[in-house]
């Protein structure tokens, strides 16, 4: 894989991740009824609306990785996400990380290895 591609690969990783804390912060506002008015309120919600965009251009680089990147060396690295979102959650959530975590993280990283070798 050459390094350009690692490098649009890392940049979709890192689109989901800065996604996911998006999302946990509009989770903050998503209203307590299903009514339509309280919906279309929370999607118009910035932390809501900046995930998606996210998302989506991260979404958009992930196709064009796989035009480039075959799908069973580009896809480990998307497990990437687990280890960035919590450490992201930390920083910016203020979301304790567990020991759990840490061992989790070892042993993604474990599977990387042997995936990518």
């Amino acid at each position: 894989m050459s390094f350009f591609n690692l490098i649009l690969i890392l940049i979709c990783v890192l689109g989901i991740a800065c996604g996911q804390i998006l999302f946990k912060l509009a989770a903050e506002f998503f209203p307590k009824s299903l009514a339509f008015n309280d919906l279309l309120g929370f999607a118009l919600n910035r932390y809501f609306l900046s995930a998606l965009v996210i998302y989506g251009l991260a979404t958009i680089l992930w196709i064009y990785a796989l035009k480039l990147v075959p799908l069973n060396v580009a896809y480990p690295l998307m497990s990437l996400a687990f280890i960035i979102v919590p450490v992201l959650s930390y920083i910016f959530l203020k979301e304790a990380i567990e020991y759990k975590t840490f061992v989790g993280t070892l042993v993604i990283i474990l599977g990387l290895l042997i995936t990518v070798k």
